[in-house]
């Protein structure tokens, strides 16, 4: 039974992997939040394929972009009612979706920055009956940020700790940072490829959408000039404020570099994959103003046991945990996310972080739709 004083949001979600939209159902008590229930989808072959044509860039395709947009919208609201079913609740009870959508492009170095998310929300607010938020990034980008990352500021409402310097790392498909001081700012920035490369590496060559626990990468060997190569990618570079996504970190970027050497085992490969995102994460944390005692670990790649332990290597003493530790499971965090953005813009609360993303003020972010 759904308990009085509660306000229920759900978030969804769909990451830079492409793997599946998930549904997470948040209940906040004392605006403290609580997973109630979890749904994952898979997205279907056909709809990931149109999905991934449409995130290369130098191809025009409104037709296919409006048939997507719409097909993904379906599909988020047929989660999400799954999700209800599954937890008992009828959508009455829920005061609203928050909805990620789907990248398909981001470019805040344009010289007219843009970043663009499809999943009509239109189409989850008349499928399931439930006011919808979505469009979250857009605003930030306005204001002249980033548009991205946008889950330090939720990182900041459930993990921030009073006494302790805490970090928290999330490893989707592009990885990326959030510094919790005990007081002060909260800085936040993508580090490159989380586990994108190393998904997209593994489907290539095993038909496999993920290497599970790293068991391939392990397997392999770590090609140490292959891996000084892909450590000169011109991102890395970059100071914060920066993101990233698939239009930087791809195959095709991945095959040119492969181009200049011999052919090397797949399994070599994968796991120079693994170190290199494991590199760039731990590299990351020389441009923070102090040291974490704690490091915590969302997103699919906490699931990664090669990829946990070169973390463990590379940061310690410090000790690298999954946000499991801390009442929530690492595979959730970004729908809770957007599940508390959402509560955001109802409450007309800023869900945006300026000293995170590099916009003039930090905003009340996402468009509201209405069933």
């Amino acid at each position: 039974m759904p308990a009085a004083s509660a306000e229920y949001y759900i978030g969804l979600m769909s990451g830079t992997s492409i793997d599946a939209i998930d549904a997470v159902l948040v209940a906040f008590e004392a605006d403290r939040p609580r997973i109630v229930a979890s749904h994952s989808t898979p997205v279907p072959t056909a709809l990931r394929n149109a999905i991934l044509e449409l995130c290369l860039p130098g191809k025009d395709h409104l037709d296919l972009l409006g048939d997507t947009d719409r097909a993904i919208g379906e599909h988020f609201a047929a989660t999400t009612l799954t999700l209800l079913d599954k937890a008992g609740l009828p959508p009455t009870h829920i005061n609203a979706i928050g909805s990620h959508g789907q990248t398909v492009r981001h470019r805040p170095y344009d010289k007219r920055p843009f970043t663009l998310q499809i999943g009509d929300p239109n189409t989850i607010a008349a499928l399931t009956g439930i006011v919808t938020v979505a469009d979250f990034r857009r605003k930030d980008i306005a204001l002249g940020g980033q548009g991205a990352p946008l889950v330090p500021a939720f990182h900041r409402a459930a993990f921030h700790h009073s006494h302790h310097n805490r970090l928290v790392m999330n490893i989707g498909g592009i990885g990326n940072i959030t510094w919790l001081p005990t007081s002060g700012p909260v800085i936040g920035f993508d580090t490159g490829p989380g586990n994108g490369l190393m998904d997209a590496w593994i489907q290539r060559h095993c038909a496999q959408p993920y290497d599970n626990e790293g068991a391939w990468a392990t397997s392999g060997h770590c090609h140490s000039e292959l891996l000084q190569r892909l450590l000169q990618h011109p991102f890395l570079a970059r100071r914060g404020p920066r993101s990233t996504g698939r239009e930087e970190f791809n195959l095709r970027w991945l095959d040119t570099v492969l181009a200049d050497f011999h052919p090397l085992p797949p399994e070599d490969v994968q796991a120079t994959l693994a170190h290199f995102t494991a590199r760039t994460l731990a590299a990351a944390t020389a441009d923070l103003p102090g040291n974490p005692e704690e490091i915590l670990v969302c997103g699919g790649g906490a699931h990664n046991t090669l990829l946990m332990t070169l973390l463990d290597n590379l940061l310690a003493p410090r000790p690298v945990v999954s946000t499991a530790a801390s009442g929530i499971d690492p595979g959730l965090v970004e729908g809770a996310a957007f599940a508390w953005l959402a509560r955001q813009a109802l409450l007309r609360q800023p869900g945006s972080l300026a000293s995170v993303t590099g916009a003039s003020r930090d905003a009340v972010l996402g468009a509201i739709y209405f069933p």
